[in-house]
């Protein structure tokens, strides 16, 4: 897992501890068998340390609806691969009902 030492940062703060130490990183990390990396532990307890957890996942949120986002050229170009799709599918349909009777219909 890539971010696993955040997500032990976060799900010791979700149990109650208001600033996790480097040790309760850790032994979260370790109770689902997972190497642990104590650099990258001690770097997010001293990047997160003292903070307000939620103001810090607020302030993430407010990054994100920042970002820019796809153009909605690529809804038309989906809306037209969908109506291909639509197609082809009728088109198999129809083969398959002229092939049902295959040839009986003749007696």
């Amino acid at each position: 897992m890539k971010e696993i030492e955040h997500s032990a940062y976060l799900l010791a703060t979700l149990g109650g501890n208001a600033s996790p130490s480097a040790k309760d990183v850790e032994k979260i990390i370790s109770t689902i068998g997972a190497d642990v990396d104590d650099e990258k532990v001690n770097a997010v307890v001293a990047a997160l340390n003292g903070k307000d957890i939620d103001e810090v996942i607020a302030d993430g949120f407010s990054k994100l609806s920042a970002a820019p986002v796809a153009s909605g050229s690529s809804g038309a170009a989906a809306a037209s691969g969908a109506a291909a799709a639509e197609e082809e599918t009728k088109e198999e349909e129809e083969e398959e009902e002229s092939d049902s009777d295959m040839g009986f219909g003749k007696y």
